[in-house]
């Protein structure tokens, strides 16, 4: 799971939500509210209304008001304030490291209390147990996967060439990444035309940063959410690398923003960089020369953390709101539909049976890059989520871009950050 993201959309639409095999419809009409994010660049809001018309297609008895809510943090700012009005929406696809917050603010309500069927059931155990670890809590399933991601490296073949590097093997290292990077880099009359690589550190720093800590072999909280281990050696080791990349004239010294970089890279100003997968049909459409994507290299191990948004189902709800909220989400979740969604946006397929589907299974085989979030689930773990989850996350973001920035030292920051973290989380342990 993600930019400055597009301009905040909102439009009305009527939908059908299709059931599965041998589900009755509802008997009367029923009206649900979806806010949506959107979060990667492109024409993501035409990929939804094609799936809606597909809905409406097939049963006209739901309709849905989506709207079309910006980033992340605008969609659950405004989901929880309909809530709070008293014109409350009855989904959403928000943050899954929302998950927390939405609990504690008694905003959700549990898949496991809502399905019924044992076909209903076996859907909630349908999805890659990757992507379900930022969807389960308290012994429950609160979160649904739908526009998930990993990060990626994608690269530059061509750049590789001329630099005379293997373009069919990128950094598979945290040394080769350095070294390849040294040698991408590319200068003229003293000033650099191409960066050997950018990772960007605003937007979602702390996300980056806990793929440089995973690969050293730490992870940033426990799977309570009242936890934070951000002054760990390992973890004040990854900024440190982080920072050398910057030092070392691989990247650019300071900040590198989200919102821009893919651009930077189909401009040719990067060889390297570390992005959501989310942006791959994009970088497929733009890029006019020939591009690689890999798992991003490692130290101890190799690893990204999951990331985008969940479906969620409020608690504010009628059943027979519920009911259709369900039905709305399994259709969009299902195989046909994800690999759909897969091959339009490059986000995953959300379970193994999308990528079985012929649609999927054929576009992977002509596009192997469309495989490799996927693959690399094996090496994920779930993305940076505690209680008071802004301000945790605050806190790293900011320790992370002082260190970027110059002002302060990995070992300082993070220290800070993780006392901050203490301070925050000790009424929740």
């Amino acid at each position: 799971m993600m930019m400055k993201r597009a301009k905040t959309m909102a439009a009305g639409i009527g939908l059908a939500a299709a059931l599965g095999a041998g589900a009755a419809a509802p008997a009367s009409a029923v009206d649900l509210t979806m806010y949506y994010p959107i979060a990667v660049g492109g024409p993501l809001t035409d990929v939804v209304d094609g799936m809606v018309a597909d809905f409406m297609k097939a049963n006209p008895d739901v309709k849905v008001k989506a709207i079309y809510a910006g980033n992340y943090d605008d969609a659950r700012v405004k989901a929880l304030a309909a809530l709070k009005s008293g014109q409350p929406a009855q989904t959403s696809v928000l943050f899954s490291i929302d998950i927390y917050e939405l609990i504690e603010q008694d905003a959700i309500v549990a898949f496991d209390d809502i399905v019924s069927t044992p076909e209903e059931k076996a859907w909630l155990n349908s999805f890659y147990p990757g992507l379900m670890e930022n969807g389960k809590t308290k012994g429950k399933t609160w979160g649904i996967p739908f526009q998930r991601s990993t990060i990626v490296m994608y690269y530059n073949k061509d750049a590789f060439k001329e630099a005379g590097l293997d373009p069919n093997k990128p950094p598979a290292n945290w040394d080769e990444m350095a070294a390849m990077g040294q040698k991408l880099v590319k200068k003229s009359g003293g000033q650099v035309e191409r960066w050997g690589v950018m990772v960007p550190s605003t937007g979602y720093p702390y996300w980056m940063f806990q793929a440089f800590a995973m690969q050293n072999g730490e992870v940033l909280m426990n799977s309570e959410g009242n936890e934070t281990y951000f002054d760990k050696p390992a973890v004040i080791e990854a900024l440190t690398y982080w920072q050398k990349l910057g030092k070392d004239g691989t990247m650019p010294a300071g900040a590198i923003e989200w919102g821009t970089l893919r651009q930077n890279f189909i401009e040719g100003k990067t060889a390297m960089m570390w992005h959501t997968t989310g942006n791959l049909s994009a970088v497929k459409k733009e890029a006019k020369f020939d591009f690689g994507v890999a798992m991003l290299p490692a130290k101890k191990r190799l690893g990204s953390p999951t990331g985008g948004g969940n479906f969620y189902i409020f608690k504010q709800t009628k059943p027979e709101e519920r009911k259709a909220a369900l039905q709305l989400i399994k259709f969009m979740t299902s195989p046909e539909q994800a690999a759909k969604w897969s091959i339009a946006t490059g986000y995953m397929g959300v379970s193994p049976a999308a990528y079985e589907t012929d649609a999927l299974k054929k576009y992977a085989a002509d596009f192997p890059p469309a495989a490799v979030a996927r693959d690399q689930l094996k090496h994920g773990t779930a993305e940076l989520s505690t209680y008071q989850t802004g301000r945790v996350r605050k806190a790293l973001n900011d320790a992370i871009q002082a260190v970027l920035t110059g002002s302060k030292e990995p070992e300082a920051a993070l220290k800070e950050a993780q006392s901050q973290a203490d301070r925050l989380l000790k009424p929740y342990r």
